[in-house]
């Protein structure tokens, strides 16, 4: 892990009413109204995080967790 690097748990709600992030004590909750299909609910979850978080979308990645609800993320 890099000095400057944040990691943050998240739990990912998929086919949410609304688009939100909302933070917890020890995990964000993200709510995405986008399906889990073929990568784009991980796609959504980045953008939402990026603007919630206000970093450029490319500085976030998610290494664990691609294919669950609870993932982990890392911001450069």
């Amino acid at each position: 892990m890099k000095d400057s690097q944040k990691i943050f748990n998240i739990r990912v709600t998929p086919h949410a009413k609304q688009n939100k992030v909302v933070e917890n004590e020890d995990v964000l909750r993200v709510y995405t109204t986008v399906a889990p299909e073929n990568g784009r609910a991980n796609s959504a979850v980045i953008e939402l995080l990026a603007k919630h978080l206000d970093v450029p979308k490319s500085r976030i990645k998610i290494i664990k967790g691609l294919t669950a609800r609870d993932k982990v993320v890392a911001i450069d």
